[in-house]
């Protein structure tokens, strides 16, 4: 395992092959499930690799998201996260919130989405195919679809897009002493989006069933249901949610697809990609470097035989239980014909994934387009040559492809 000169085993792990987790997590489910590590920031805490437990400490509210906003509190990258944000937050602040915001990702809003998804999508298709072999998926495809959509649905000009993922990329380094840089980003966020609700607040929309969900929230703040730093901050949450994890994903997802030829075959052209193909793509495909987000115990409780006591941090990776073999048949082999695909990509218990609705449709909506417009797609470099980032959430950098 990856540890250091004092025995020390440190985390996030790297891993050695492009799709293949980090070796750490599969010997840690065998032999130390609830291990302790050491994380960038110098902190220690637990992390639990094995599915059962994963799901526990997920929905368990002896384990708290806004405890680790507390000053002292264990982290893992540079900054701690921001109180007002829906994610540092525990019930009843995360219940009243998360109510406010449900019907924007709501099943009917989704399949209504989809049309404008579906155009925007094949708008970048356009000049892609334009531009000529070789060309950036990633430029062309992953990172813009899914800042374009987020900010359509949030009601953000998309002439600001650049400066959004700019902010973001800041935002969400892993890198020690970064959090100044970290810091800014989130700053210049906040001061765009406070003009911009200003902006909103002076010219609401004339048929609010139609408005946008930045004027939305405006109304819920204007009837005290939101606070006005709280309306920033999960503005600034979706923004940062809905961008870098979707935009890695699908270029995640078509590197997966064309490293198995035999399954996509029978894909290719399609009506419309499978569902279920999305599923196991979000299952098998790289997330998140840690794989899960820290939590901070609130008393003392066991997981599994390993006490937890108050002030620990404790960290559930996703990413390890998408691969337990106790869970899902041959968990390291793509098969996007697995059915009853039990995976927490996007969570259980109270912070599930608002946006996961709306990121399963953009993962389905771009692979049809892509898979329909260029049914001989293929890498237009050496596997070995992808370039893959070092941010936060793992991903291609780069993505050559030809058609």
């Amino acid at each position: 395992m990856a540890d250091d000169t004092d025995g020390e085993l440190r985390f996030p792990f790297q891993p050695d092959q492009l799709f293949d987790p980090p070796q750490e997590f599969a010997a840690l489910r065998e032999s130390d499930p609830v291990a302790r590590v050491r994380l960038p920031t110098g902190y220690q805490a637990w992390l639990v690799t094995r599915y059962d437990d994963v799901r526990t400490v997920l929905s368990d509210q002896r384990l708290s998201r806004a405890a680790t906003t507390r000053e002292g509190a264990v982290r893992l990258g540079p900054a701690r996260p921001e109180p007002d944000s829906l994610m540092a937050m525990d019930p009843p602040d995360h219940t009243r919130l998360r109510r406010l915001l449900v019907p924007a990702f709501s099943s009917r809003r989704i399949e209504r989405l989809k049309p404008r998804i579906a155009r925007t999508a094949e708008a970048l298709l356009d000049v892609m195919q334009e531009t000529g072999p070789p060309a950036d998926l990633v430029t062309h495809l992953s990172m813009p679809l899914p800042i374009i959509t987020i900010c359509e649905l949030l009601g953000v000009p998309t002439a600001d897009q650049d400066s959004f993922r700019a902010w973001t990329d800041a935002a969400l380094t892993l890198e020690p002493g970064a959090g100044e840089a970290v810091a800014g980003a989130r700053e210049r966020l906040a001061d765009y989006l406070r003009d911009l609700v200003a902006e909103k607040a002076r010219r609401p929309p004339q048929d609010p069933d139609s408005a946008d969900l930045l004027s939305a929230l405006i109304s819920a703040r204007d009837d005290d249901r939101l606070s006005a730093a709280e309306l920033v901050t999960v503005a600034g949450t979706l923004i940062t949610a809905g961008y870098h994890t979707v935009a890695h994903s699908l270029a995640n997802s078509v590197l997966a697809l064309l490293r198995h030829p035999e399954q996509l075959q029978p894909l290719r052209g399609g009506e419309q990609f499978p569902a279920e193909a999305v599923d196991e793509l979000l299952r098998w495909t790289p997330g998140p470097v840690s794989g899960g987000t820290i939590r901070i115990a609130t008393e003392e409780f066991k997981i599994g035989s390993t006490v937890v006591c108050p002030g620990d941090g404790v960290i559930p990776s996703t990413a390890s239980a998408n691969r337990d073999a106790a869970v899902f048949p041959e968990p390291d082999r793509l098969d996007l014909g697995r059915t009853a695909n039990r995976h927490i990509a996007f969570g259980p218990g109270i912070h599930h994934c608002l946006g996961a609705p709306l990121a399963r449709a953009e993962l389905q909506v771009a692979l049809t387009a892509l898979l329909r417009r260029f049914p001989a797609l293929r890498l237009a470099v050496a596997e070995g040559e992808v370039v893959w980032g070092k941010g936060m959430i793992r991903g291609v950098s780069s993505l050559p492809v030809a058609w």
